[in-house]
């Protein structure tokens, strides 16, 4: 199994990335996102959950997300991880996630862990200005996370900023390959799959 690891700052294009190697790969890839892994905090009411800082590191489940590559790594089924983001709880199911040729981790900490990027074949750091993240990330959190702009905005400002510069910003350093502008490269995608897809033959030989 190749273990490909995406890592950038939020709304910088992780998941399309993800998304389109996993489409030019089909289903010999299997992507996994970093926030199904965030820690459950059942103690917690509502109001103080929507209070914790969901952009620094600690807020995953890294031991967690570590035992199911090795699972994955070691042929062997894990059980699938969600998150609820409205109601800010995990939402696992006894869904079985099968091993694959190629498992792809994208999250904003996904570099964090060293122990799991040791694991990693290939690590991509997306690179794109903080402004045009900010600006996918209201996009996305308004259309699919149920959020409204003040929130958005104050969570941006005391949160997702200041964690990016103390940690996302150099995570680059552990990087293997720099992406510019985003995950929406058409080109970038066709060079980074077939650069997969000639390591898997090589496995094969």
């Amino acid at each position: 199994m190749l273990f490909i690891g995406i890592c950038g700052a939020s709304g910088s294009g992780k998941s399309t990335l993800a998304e389109g190697l996993h489409q030019k790969l089909g289903d010999r890839c299997f992507v996994l996102q970093q926030d199904a892994y965030y820690r459950d905090h059942p103690d917690l009411t509502f109001e103080q959950r929507t209070q914790l800082n969901y952009d620094e590191p600690g807020i995953f489940d890294h031991d967690l997300l570590l035992q199911d590559v090795k699972t994955l790594m070691d042929g062997q089924p894990i059980t699938r991880k969600q998150y609820d983001y409205a109601l800010h709880r995990r939402a696992d199911t006894e869904e079985l996630i099968y091993p694959r040729d190629v498992l792809i981790l994208e999250g904003i900490h996904s570099f964090h862990d060293e122990r799991l990027c040791q694991l990693m074949y290939l690590k991509l750091y997306m690179n794109v200005e903080p402004d045009i993240c900010l600006l996918r990330r209201i996009q996305r959190d308004i259309k699919e996370r149920a959020r409204e702009i003040d929130g958005i905005s104050h969570q941006y400002l005391t949160t997702v900023k200041p964690m990016y510069d103390k940690y996302i910003r150099n995570y680059v350093s552990s990087a293997d390959v720099i992406v510019a502008g985003g995950g929406m490269n058409a080109r970038i995608v066709d060079i980074l799959a077939g650069y997969v897809q000639d390591a898997l033959g090589k496995c094969g030989e």
